[in-house]
């Protein structure tokens, strides 16, 4: 007995020893494939937002109410525009990715030219807010010299509006197929463009306002002209059979799932915008506006990481299940989560060492940026903790979860966090410091709700149900023609 332990012993060990190595070798394909879909689309999310974070800093370099015109129009009305038309295109994550998955790829085009008239139907919708922005601003709080300012440059916006009616679904459509290259190739290629010009319009001819504007407006439209050349001279291997009537059927259905969707992404877009709108409403608010509008802008550069690790877990989880494959949809869950967290970690270690001098890269201000290197300190916990949170909803959109997650959004972000941020921000006195830490405990909250929502999913329902719905948005129509 006494030689036969070592070898029982050794034999569990060697076990482990191939676990580990199984382990090892699964989470390297999985990271691998991973890496190819989120690469380009991190990079491809950085610069699409880096043409409206771009134009806030050279507006910032102009003048302080040129910084915060930009930056309201920015978080509060083009944000609520984005917000809607991301959300509401991304239902073409959950039935493009699961289609593709499941082989049934000429309804792709069909299920993009739904989402275009749905899409530039909201954007027709929301027009009147881009119109009367002003007395908008004003009823929320925002000072009249602000929101004069900011009203102004979103009305010369309006066009953008319906560049992102056009773009979000393109993009969606493109993903589902794994085409990102393509969309990171155009895109670096307008950024470039929009760089010179920002500065040649903004600065060097001092247009202002109105410059900042021409090439925002401009860069957004040769971004969505670009990737339509693509497709309609490609015709995307199949999935582009040109323009179809189809288009127009069941379009209430396409609404229901579209509007989950744009609610649930809207609810997580807006919440850190909200913080503009709030700061608005303490005393003196141009200081702690703009420093607030700077580290929401270094904020969105970061969320574009988590955002195109969002695009890609979708498309893994939507494709997977899509081919009816449970068990490596989950799998990869858990990779793009190691993964994207030890970037967190990575960017909030950027931002505490870099705290004493980015802010003068927006502004020239120093009352400005020394309150924006007090801030940093919630930049940096928020960029850690938005390094899981839009990967977590990524998998819910691959998934068709977006009803679920936002009511979750609802709960936490704006039962808990919002009225939290307000109480310790006003009736504490900690001012825009407490208003962002009560957001941030939302942010915490729901957080741990889509973890555990995610570790009890049971993965081989989700992949039924991924053949029921595609099969219900079209799949058998197509095949039996």
């Amino acid at each position: 007995m006494a030689i036969d332990t070592p070898l029982i012993t050794n034999n569990h060990s060697n076990l482990e020893d191939e676990k580990q190595l199984g382990f090892v070798k699964d989470f390297g394909v999985e990271s691998k494939k991973l890496w190819k879909l989120a690469g380009p689309a991190i990079f491809t999310a950085i610069c699409q937002y880096s043409l409206g974070a771009l134009t806030q800093t050279f507006a910032g370099l102009v003048g302080e109410i040129e910084l915060a015109a930009v930056s309201v129009e920015n978080s509060v009305i083009a944000g609520l525009a984005f917000g809607v038309m991301l959300g509401m295109g991304s239902a073409l994550e959950t039935l493009c990715g699961q289609a593709y998955g499941a082989g049934q790829i000429r309804m792709l085009g069909v299920y993009m030219q739904r989402s275009w008239v749905i899409l530039l139907t909201t954007a027709l919708v929301l027009v009147p807010i881009y119109v009367w922005s002003p007395p908008i601003l004003e009823l929320i709080g925002e000072t009249v010299e602000i929101s004069e300012a900011a009203g102004k440059f979103a009305l010369w916006m309006l066009p953008q509006l319906f560049a992102y009616a056009l773009n979000f679904p393109i993009q969606k459509f493109l993903q589902a197929q794994r085409k990102v290259l393509v969309i990171t190739y155009i895109s670096v290629a307008v950024l470039v463009i929009h760089t010179f010009f920002s500065w040649l319009l903004i600065l060097h001819l001092g247009w202002g306002l109105v410059g900042a504007a021409i090439t925002l407006n401009t860069s957004w439209w040769i971004v969505v002209l670009g990737q339509l050349a693509y497709i309609f001279y490609t015709k995307s291997d199949g999935a582009w059979a040109g323009f179809s009537w189809l288009a127009f059927a069941d379009l209430w259905g396409f609404v229901k799932l579209s509007l989950a969707s744009a609610v649930m992404l809207c609810l997580e877009f807006w919440y850190l915008m909200i913080l503009v709108v709030i700061t608005g409403r303490l005393p003196n608010p141009i200081v702690p506006v703009d420093a607030i509008s700077i580290c929401m802008n270094i904020q969105g550069w970061d969320a574009m990481i988590a955002l195109g690790f969002n695009a890609a877990i979708s498309v893994r989880v939507s494709n997977e299940l899509g081919a009816g494959k449970a068990r490596t949809a989950k799998f990869a869950v858990l990779v793009v989560s190691i993964t994207s967290v030890s970037i967190g970690v990575v960017c909030m270690a950027v931002v505490y060492a870099t705290r004493d001098y980015f802010p003068y890269l927006f502004t020239t201000s120093v009352a400005v940026a020394e309150e924006t290197t007090h801030l940093a300190i919630l930049l940096g916990i928020t960029v850690l903790l938005n390094s899981l949170q839009p990967v977590l909803s990524g998998v819910a959109v691959g998934a068709g979860w977006q009803s679920l997650v936002a009511y979750i959004n609802i709960g936490c972000y704006y039962i808990v966090g919002l009225p939290a941020g307000i109480l310790l921000g006003f009736t504490f006195g900690f001012g825009a410091e407490g208003i962002w830490s009560g957001m941030i405990g939302g942010i915490v909250l729901q957080t741990i709700i889509l973890i555990v929502v995610t570790s009890i999913t049971n993965w081989k329902k989700e992949a039924q149900e991924a053949d029921s719905r595609v099969k219900k948005w079209g799949g058998g129509t197509i095949s039996e023609e």
